[in-house]
Formats: C-alpha cells, structure tokens, sequence
C-alpha cells in the first residue's frame, strides 16, 4: 500500500509526463517533417494551443471545486499553471527563432505593429512573474493574500489569450470562439461565486 505521499508524487509524475507528450509528439513531427508544408505555423499553432487549453485547465479547478466538490485538483493547479507558461514561452520562441530569425528590433517592431502578438506578448510577460513566484517558498516570503493578489492575474491573461487567438485566425473563427465562450463561462463562474460569497459575510445595515 503507498503511502499518501508516495502516491501524490505518483499522481504529479503521471501528470508531468501527460503534460509533456503534446510537446514531444509537436517536436518529433517538426524534425521529421510530419507537420506539412508550412511546419513552423503548425507547431506555433499546437504550442499556443496547448497552452491555451492548460490555462483553460487551471481555471477549472475552483468551478470544479464548487459545483463537484473536487477538490484534489487544486494540489495539481501550480504545476498546470507552469506547464501553460512553458508551451506559451515554447510558442513565442517558435516565432522568434523561425519568423524573426532572432531579430529582437524587428521582433520589437513586429509586436509594436501587429496588435494580435502585442496582446499576447503582454499576456504571455504577464505570466513571467506568475511563473516565478509558483512555489511554496515565495508564497511563504510574499504572504498569501499579496500572493492571491498577484495570481490573480491570471483572469487578465486568460483574455488577452482570447482575443490573441480571436484577431489571429482571419477567416473561420469557431475555434477561437468555442475556447472563448469556455473561458468566458469559467470567469463567470468565479465571478458568480465571489459576488455570492461577499453578499453572504455582508453585514445588514441598522434600521
């Protein structure tokens, strides 16, 4: 029988490597050239996907605490939030090594200029202090409430993700939209919840 820890390391090993199979399957087809004509688009595009989904992921975790009861998931939620980061900083990389051939003043121009990668730089620098302090011991050193704070700027990002995908794609838009409406429908969620909760600990005024 394992003991608990034994099989929460278990459980974090499992997820780590579901997490990492999008990107190896994503890298063996780009050298193998089993992404088509156009194999820096196709991974650009299963990078940014995959992070969008992971983020998805990590936003689901409360509403599934709330309407199911799990809430085992919410131990798993900061590596999901890693991983999202790290297939978001794999796209950007795709484009600036294979588009912008490391050409950080056109690189600098190109996000100045197109407003779809200017929204999802931003979302993708806002993640960067996301990245850095998802760990215990900066949690410890920040305290919890600045640290909530902070993290919650992951509802920002997952908007300025949506309208990224929503202004990149220019013809057929419904998968952008369907990952919009999820998002939008996860946000409503906690926003639901909050509005609740604040009206539960109001105090009735006095008569």
């Amino acid at each position: 029988m394992l003991s608990v820890k034994a099989r929460l390391d278990l459980e974090k090993s499992a997820l780590f490597i579901l997490m990492t199979i999008p990107l190896l399957i994503t890298t063996f087809l780009f050298f193998t050239n089993g992404l088509g004509a156009n194999p820096v688009e196709a991974a650009t595009h299963r990078t940014g996907i995959w992070a969008l989904r992971l983020l998805i992921l990590s936003l689901a975790v409360t509403p599934a605490r709330i309407f199911f009861g799990w809430r085992r998931p919410i131990i798993f939620r900061r590596m999901i939030g890693l991983f999202s980061f790290a297939y978001a900083l794999v796209h950007f990389s795709i484009y600036l090594l294979f588009d912008q051939e490391l050409d950080f003043s056109q690189t600098a121009a190109d996000v100045a200029k197109r407003p779809y990668i200017t929204v999802g730089f931003s979302a993708l620098m806002l993640m960067v202090p996301l990245a850095v302090t998802s760990n215990s011991w900066m949690l410890k050193k920040m305290g919890a409430k600045l640290w909530r704070k902070l993290h919650q700027l992951t509802y920002v990002i997952a908007i300025l993700v949506t309208i990224h995908f929503l202004w990149l794609v220019k013809l057929d838009k419904r998968e952008p939209a369907i990952y919009a409406g999820i998002i939008a429908l996860l946000l409503g969620v906690r926003i639901f919840e909050k509005l609740k909760t604040a009206k539960s600990i109001k105090v009735p005024s006095s008569p």
